[in-house]
């Protein structure tokens, strides 16, 4: 088995999710990666046409945009304060701690004013992987989308639930809230990063700065929630790799602090934009972003594709 020195970390973009810029990089990993035929096949290919989770014991298996799932489970479409949306994709999959904590967090939001629980977007495939569409990460089943707005009705059929439409929560181009966005927000991403399990939440910067405005307690939580651009109708989750999952790979920790000053600095760059870098002449064209294939990922990746 080749070993190669990798070093995973977040893509530049994420599609539909915002794009997870100037997130910091994890350490350099060195993990077994697939080998033969099977390396040069499309990742997203082969692991969009699972329609089921695997039938192993839960474990991750590389870096949250690059690896796969073993042992996923689905999230119920409707329970007593959540619904999953967008069911056609079914990417409502993901590590039980996911899902447990999802289960969690809907009953504390249900209990706020002004809304039943929480609309679900995407976790995962079935079994993880790179996405046929959309997403860069979401691919250990550790990463959930969950919707800003306010929750009138967990009673939606599947076919409404295709195009009910989120909600924008910014204005000026992500630099402040707009009128959607009240305490109920602030108390959802406030429980969701105080849940021990949470590793990061990304947000858009004008969320970020609001909170840190409004935040007159314990703002320790702050550091969990990242400014990033993209985010503005829902917030990412993140969780950490669960307790003795070996082949998932940590995420570098957040910076020390709360971050508040930092997410001012991108609203101000948002409000008045610094001059453009001058391009040097001479520097070489960037080259293209390639979709990855199976011998990108850990080699754990065949086995969990191969398994029933």
């Amino acid at each position: 088995m080749i070993r190669t020195l990798i070093c995973l970390s977040l893509a530049l973009s994420l599609a539909a999710c915002g794009g997870e810029r100037r997130a910091p990089t994890p350490a350099p990993v060195e993990l077994p990666r697939v080998t033969g035929v099977l390396s040069t096949k499309s990742a997203k290919q082969l692991f969009g046409g699972k329609s089921n989770g695997s039938d192993q014991s839960a474990a991750p298996f590389g870096f949250y945009s690059k690896g796969c799932l073993a042992g996923g489970v689905q999230l119920p479409e409707t329970g007593p304060t959540w619904q999953a949306m967008r069911l056609s994709r079914n990417r409502n999959w993901g590590h039980p701690e996911l899902v447990d904590f999802l289960k969690q967090l809907s009953r504390k939001v249900a209990a706020l004013p002004g809304t039943d629980g929480i609309y679900v977007g995407d976790m995962s495939q079935p079994r993880g992987g790179p996405m046929l569409t959309g997403h860069a990460s979401h691919q250990i089943g550790l990463d959930a989308d969950i919707w800003l707005r306010n929750v009138p009705d967990l009673g939606m059929s599947r076919a409404k639930r295709e195009d009910f439409p989120p909600v924008s929560m910014w204005r000026s181009k992500g630099a402040y809230v707009n009128s959607d966005w009240t305490r109920v927000q602030h108390e959802m991403v406030k429980a969701a990063a105080k849940d021990p399990r949470v590793e990061r939440i990304f947000i858009f910067p004008g969320a970020k700065v609001q909170m840190c405005n409004d935040e007159k307690g314990d703002r320790g939580w702050l550091r969990k929630v990242r400014p990033l651009y993209g985010h503005y109708y829902h917030m990412h989750v993140r969780l950490s790799c669960p307790k003795g999952a070996r082949g998932c790979v940590a995420q570098t920790p957040p910076p020390a602090g709360d971050g508040c000053a930092e997410a001012q600095a991108w609203v101000n760059n948002i409000l008045n934009p610094p001059p453009p870098k001058p391009r040097d002449p001479n520097a070489p064209a960037p080259k293209p972003k390639r979709d990855l294939t199976m011998g990108d990922l850990p080699a754990q990746c065949a086995t969990v594709l191969a398994a029933d």
